[in-house]
């Protein structure tokens, strides 16, 4: 099988198309209450390294159905017309997930340069997200 698109030129893809907020931007409307951070990691990423405070978690293999008003699965908070910032690990997943969302005609969506690791080593907030029994 010969992959016609690979990862690679996808992100480039997406990030051409894309909003990407800087860490100081996005720690600048980590208190607006007109904007919604969304971690799209496994729940165990975010057992394991915690989150940022406050975020929404919205498994990436879930989004489009909690964001799509059809879906059995829709998530009301994706109607709430706020700004939405997603994040992943690396920004990898959100760029993919961020430029999907916009076709899907969702129009304030961005995402955080560098994910949550770089939002961590930058020593920003973080938020433990407690295991399940």
């Amino acid at each position: 099988m010969a992959i016609t698109k690979g990862y690679k030129q996808l992100l480039s893809e997406a990030r051409a198309r894309i909003r990407t907020l800087t860490l100081d931007e996005a720690q600048a409307m980590l208190d607006d209450p007109d904007t919604v951070f969304v971690d799209i990691r496994d729940v165990r990423e975010l057992e394991r390294e915690g989150m940022v405070p406050g975020a929404f978690h919205a498994p990436r293999g879930m989004l489009e159905f909690w964001v799509d008003p059809e879906s059995p699965y829709y998530k009301e908070i994706f109607g709430s017309g706020k700004q939405f910032v997603l994040y992943c690990a690396s920004a990898w997943r959100s760029s993919l997930a961020t430029a999907t969302l916009q076709d899907m005609g969702l129009e304030r969506v961005c995402h955080m340069e560098g994910g949550f690791s770089a939002w961590k080593k930058a020593g920003l907030p973080v938020q433990s997200k407690a295991a399940k029994s």
